[in-house]
């Protein structure tokens, strides 16, 4: 089993490597930020598509594990996408003991979910969906951690509450994160509470911007308010303006 593993990962890594794209990749790397000194500094990428990597998902579905820690360990982003995106397709399949093998390599493996589409993919469909029944106190611990994407890891995993109707604890880590100095973490929150009023219920998320709208974030602010009608728009940025 541990031979075919191996083989199975040798393989798809020659497959990433047939559908690697250098224009492609330049491009990307430019798009998430990989400068010196930008959230996304030092990330590589093979320059290969989304679409392309599901096909991969699919073809790879059953990667053991173990190579899948493997694969989260490459320097290749899309390397670490198709890790993730696996991870998540056998999180969903899976029993509850297969469920917390996963959501406990995810947790070790937070410094390999390194920028805003690995989270975002990821984060809701794991850490929020395992801990959809249990306790919230680590999306409180991974929202006070200096890592920004730990912080983010926290906020989206809100997204599984959100969508069953669930928004106290979008709300509370959208306090928590009030004073958060970077813009991926106010565009994660507003994100957030503009789903709680298109999931939930907008009169919850009008109640927590009637509290609250002076001090979040302007990116914040603007992106929770999207679909809210003009006037109401008018409001709140009326009310920051202040």
């Amino acid at each position: 089993m541990n031979n075919e593993g191996r083989l199975q990962l040798k393989r798809l890594e020659q497959d990433l490597r047939r559908a690697a794209d250098p224009d492609q990749a330049a491009l990307l790397q430019r798009f998430f930020k990989t400068g010196p000194g930008q959230y996304g500094e030092g990330d590589v990428f093979l320059g290969i598509m989304v679409p392309k990597v599901r096909e991969l998902v699919r073809k790879y579905a059953d990667l053991p594990l173990v190579q899948i820690k493997r694969l989260l360990r490459r320097e290749y982003h899309e390397a670490r996408l198709l890790a993730l995106l696996i991870l998540v397709r056998q999180f969903e399949r899976g029993d509850e003991a297969a469920r917390k093998r996963i959501f406990d390599l995810y947790l070790a493996s937070t410094g390999r979910v390194n920028n805003w589409d690995l989270v975002d993919l990821s984060a809701p469909r794991i850490v929020g969906a395992y801990l959809l029944e249990r306790p919230k106190t680590l999306l409180d611990e991974l929202a006070a951690s200096p890592d920004l994407w730990e912080r983010r890891i926290a906020v989206l995993a809100t997204f599984a509450e959100i969508n069953i109707g669930r928004p106290r604890t979008a709300l509370r880590l959208a306090d928590k994160l009030l004073t958060d100095d970077h813009d991926l973490i106010h565009k994660a929150v507003g994100w957030m509470l503009r789903e709680v009023g298109k999931r939930c219920s907008p009169r919850t998320l009008e109640a927590y911007l009637d509290r609250r709208a002076a001090r979040l974030p302007r990116t914040t602010l603007r992106y929770a308010i999207e679909r809210l009608s003009p006037a109401k728009k008018r409001r709140y940025l009326a009310v920051k303006k202040r």
